[in-house]
Parts: structure tokens; C-alpha cells; sequence
């Protein structure tokens, strides 16, 4: 049995991933500031680690022995961005010290419009690249708003390129359940490996066969730091140096 580690796990999303989890077979740790609290709120058959993304020192005993880790974490409003949508997942990756394990990462779309929502989604957007310069096996989904999809939107629907940038419902909804029941099965589909998509619901009956459904995406060239397709708009020499600097450190260990 693969065990697999939650970062967010007592989020909104972050429980249905659990549940998704345990339901598949996976045997689960939620990652949880307050372990206690943890354990009121989330599904039965989950082993509650405590651990803060903000805290690197906490990090080791609740990555020791994964096989594969869930990000489904993000900056609620008055956190700092940088402190838990990228801080957060470098501190994860280097927890783990070099060993390889198999990650997804959940962002956001439209996070390649940097007018659209400050400074948050080139946080969540540096994350992404982090992930893919560690050359981890991955896979990033950016689902849609949450919720918004209008009944009978029971289809999920892969994009690519993030094209859809209002920064409105209108770029797409999907359901929570939609999102965790993706996030869970990218785990265990090679198709979804080294592949970054967008998440939206349509008309229809949901997906049964998780293969079919990512086989058809691109994967990221190798080597890049951006999703297949992205708007080039974020050059690597203008990011702050340090940045760049956890970058070249991470594509180096």
C-alpha cells in the first residue's frame, strides 16, 4: 500500500482528497498544525501528522517513508502568500532531502494573469516551478472556481495553456469533489505524469477512466520551468535573486 501525505489537509479541499485517498486504497497522513482539532474534522482512516508548512524543522518526521504527497494547501485572506504558497512547498521538498517521491500540486487558473490577482498567483506560479526544477515526477492541476459549475456540469474537462485569465467564474467551476477525485487518481496514472492542466467541469457524466482522461495532454517540455503552452510573461531574469537562486539549488540535488 503507497502511503501518501495531505499538505492542507483540513481544507475545504483538502478533506474530500482524504477521503478520495482512503476510499482508493491509499494509506494517509494529513499534515496538521493542531492535530487534535485535525482529528474532529477529517474523514475516518487517516494518520494526523503535525507539521507547519512555515516551520522546516517540523517537516521530517511527517514526509519520513511517503511515497507520494498532495498540495492542496493556499494562502487563506491576511496570510502571506509567499510564506505559505511557496515557502510551504520548498519546505516540503527539501524535507525530503533528496528521496524521490511522487507529487501533485493543486494551484489555480488563470495564475499567468498577473493583473488579475496581485502578487498571489505569481507565488503560487513560482511553486510550479520550483516542483518542476526538482525534477520530482509531478503533476499540476489548476482547477477552476470552486463550486461555480452549473448543474449537470458533471464532466470534468482538462485544459491546457491557462487561457482562460478573467479572473471571474467565468474562466470555470468545478466541484470539490470533482477537484480531490483528480488530484487523487493523477497518483496513480502514469498518463498524468509531467503534465500541468487547468480543471473545469462541463456538461455530462463524470470521468470513470482517468488514463483516457490525461493521456491526451501535453506534457511540459523537459527542462522548463512554465505549463505546456503558458504565456511566457514572467521572464526568469526579472524574478528576485533569490528566486532564482532556489531554483538553480533545487535543479541541483
Amino acid at each position: 500500500m503507497s502511503t501518501v501525505l495531505v499538505v492542507g489537509a483540513t481544507g475545504g479541499i483538502g478533506r474530500l482528497v482524504v477521503q478520495e485517498a482512503v476510499r482508493e486504497g491509499f494509506a494517509v497522513r494529513a499534515l496538521a498544525r493542531n492535530p487534535r482539532k485535525a482529528a474532529d474534522v477529517l474523514p475516518p482512516g487517516a494518520e494526523v501528522v503535525e507539521g507547519d508548512l512555515t516551520r522546516p524543522e517540523t517537516l521530517e518526521g511527517a514526509v519520513s517513508g511517503v511515497d507520494a504527497i498532495i498540495f492542496t494547501h493556499g494562502a487563506n485572506g491576511g496570510e502571506d502568500p509567499q510564506a505559505v504558497d511557496y515557502d510551504g512547498v520548498r519546505n516540503v521538498l527539501l524535507a525530503l532531502n533528496g528521496r524521490r517521491v511522487r507529487i501533485v500540486l493543486m494551484t489555480a487558473i488563470g495564475l499567468t494573469n498577473r493583473t488579475a490577482f496581485g502578487t498571489l498567483v505569481d507565488w503560487k506560479r513560482r511553486s510550479e516551478r520550483l516542483l518542476r526544477a526538482s525534477g520530482l515526477p509531478y503533476t499540476i492541476v489548476r482547477p477552476g472556481w470552486f463550486d461555480y459549475n452549473e448543474p449537470g456540469q458533471g464532466r470534468e474537462i482538462a485544459l491546457q495553456g491557462d487561457r482562460r485569465r478573467t479572473g471571474t467564474p467565468a474562466d470555470g467551476g468545478i466541484a470539490r469533489t470533482q477537484i480531490a477525485e483528480v488530484l487523487v487518481h493523477a497518483l496513480s496514472s502514469d498518463d498524468a505524469l509531467g503534465k500541468t492542466l487547468e480543471l473545469i467541469a462541463g456538461d455530462g457524466e463524470p470521468v470513470t477512466d482517468f488514463d483516457a482522461f490525461f493521456a491526451p495532454l501535453q506534457a511540459d517540455p523537459p527542462g522548463t520551468l512554465d505549463g505546456v503552452q503558458d504565456d511566457p510573461n514572467m521572464p526568469l531574469d526579472e524574478e528576485p535573486e533569490s528566486i532564482r537562486e532556489e531554483l538553480a539549488a533545487m535543479g541541483s540535488r
